[in-house]
């Protein structure tokens, strides 16, 4: 717990409106992302039957669009911003390793390589100063 308040100091006395334009930027990828999982099922398909097929696939479509569309929502507004993060990890990775078992998509492997670094990131750096994280502290 000590670890996570030095890490909030941190990042309250190093924040900059930039960072926090990456933060709302990252929440609204995610968010979209999350949209797109519902809109483009074919091509989810056509991932899941290149790495021989679950049987739960609409089962894990629809967990991961509800996580990519509420944890952007909370990463854009500062709320619980490593909890959403931590959230959105296990997702990222598969993303990012899932380009390797099947078939080689350099987009994909961009943007989700692009993710994974700043979900690292956002789990050292917190929600930062503009934040409803950092408003609801000072409220206290």
């Amino acid at each position: 717990m000590a670890t996570i308040k030095q890490l909030n100091k941190w990042a309250n006395a190093n924040t900059t409106l930039s960072l926090d334009i990456l933060r709302i930027a990252f929440g609204v990828f995610l968010f979209i992302k999350g949209i797109s999982f519902f809109t483009e099922r074919k091509y989810l398909h056509q991932i899941f039957d290149s790495l021989g097929g679950f049987a739960s696939e609409m089962l894990l479509i629809h967990y991961v669009a509800f996580a990519h569309m509420v944890g952007g929502v909370m990463i854009v507004i500062g709320l619980l911003t490593r909890w959403s993060v931590w959230a959105q990890l296990p997702i990222i990775i598969c993303a990012f390793l899932i380009n390797f078992i099947g078939d080689f998509n350099a987009n994909n492997t961009f943007q989700s390589g692009i993710a994974l670094i700043l979900c690292v990131f956002f789990i050292f750096f917190g929600s930062g100063k503009h934040s409803a994280d950092y408003y609801l502290k000072m409220e206290q």
